[in-house]
C-alpha cells in the first residue's frame, strides 16, 4: 500500500509547462541571525517537500529535517486531504539546526538560492496548487525579523525577472507527514521525479555551497 501511495503522489504531475527551477546565486544576508542556546527549528514551504526536506538533509549543522503540512487543520492534516488544494496545508519542511554550525540567514540563502522559485505564486517545477506555495514560517521573533530583512534585501538585488510573491507566514501546528514521504529522497534516488526535478538541487547546493555541503544524507 506504502508504495502504491507513493506512486500515486501529486509531487509527480507529468514535467510540462513548467517553471525553469533554475539555481541562483543569492547573496549572503546583510542581517544575520543572532540565535543562541542550543538547537532551533525553521518551518519551509517551498513545493513539493521531497525535494526541500532532500536538499536541508544534506546542510551541515542540520541535525534533522522533517516532511509534513502546515496552515491547516489537523483534520486535513493527510496526503489525500492536502493534494486536494483545499485545506490550506501546504507541504512543509520542519529543518532543526545548529546555529553554530549554520545560521537561519544561512538556510534562507540555501533555500531562495536552490530549493524554491520564489516568484510562482502556488506552483512550483510542475505542481500546481496552493499547496506547492513557497513560504517561511519562523518560529521566532528573530528568525520573523531576519525572513522580513532578506526578503527585502532581494527584492531589492532584482535577481529574478519578476516580483517575490514567497510570503512569511505565522506559525501554526506542524503534522508529520506519512512514513512513505521521510527521508524520501534518500529511499528512492532513482525515482523520476526525484531524478528530474530535486537530484539538480542538491546538485546546485553542491556547486553554490561548497562549505555548506554534506555528501552524507542526514535521515530523521
Amino acid at each position: 500500500m506504502l508504495a502504491g501511495a507513493a506512486l500515486l503522489s501529486a509531487c509527480q504531475q507529468p514535467a510540462i509547462a513548467a517553471s525553469g527551477e533554475e539555481a541562483v546565486a543569492t547573496p549572503a544576508a546583510v542581517i544575520r541571525a543572532k540565535e543562541e542556546g542550543g538547537l532551533k527549528t525553521a518551518i519551509f514551504a517551498g513545493g513539493c517537500f521531497w525535494g526541500v526536506e532532500g536538499v536541508f538533509s544534506h546542510v551541515k549543522g542540520v541535525t534533522s529535517a522533517v516532511s509534513g503540512y502546515h496552515g491547516g487543520s489537523k483534520r486535513d492534516a493527510s496526503y489525500k486531504r492536502v493534494t486536494t488544494g483545499s485545506t490550506g496545508h501546504a507541504e512543509a519542511v520542519k529543518v532543526t539546526y545548529d546555529p553554530s554550525v549554520v545560521r537561519y540567514d544561512e538556510l534562507l540563502r540555501i533555500f531562495f538560492a536552490v530549493v524554491a522559485d520564489p516568484t510562482t505564486l502556488n506552483r512550483q517545477g510542475p505542481d500546481h496548487g496552493s499547496q506547492y506555495r513557497s513560504a517561511l514560517i519562523p518560529t521566532s521573533a528573530e528568525q520573523a525579523r531576519v525572513a522580513k530583512a532578506y526578503i527585502a534585501q532581494l527584492g531589492k538585488a532584482k535577481l529574478w525577472d519578476k516580483p517575490i510573491v514567497t510570503k512569511i507566514e505565522k506559525q501554526d501546528t506542524f503534522y508529520r507527514a506519512e512514513a512513505y514521504h521521510q527521508d524520501f529522497m534518500a529511499k528512492n534516488p532513482n525515482h523520476g521525479y526525484i531524478r528530474r526535478w530535486d537530484r539538480p538541487k542538491v546538485e546546485a547546493l553542491k556547486t553554490l555551497f561548497p562549505a555548506d555541503y554534506t555528501a552524507t544524507f542526514r535521515k530523521n
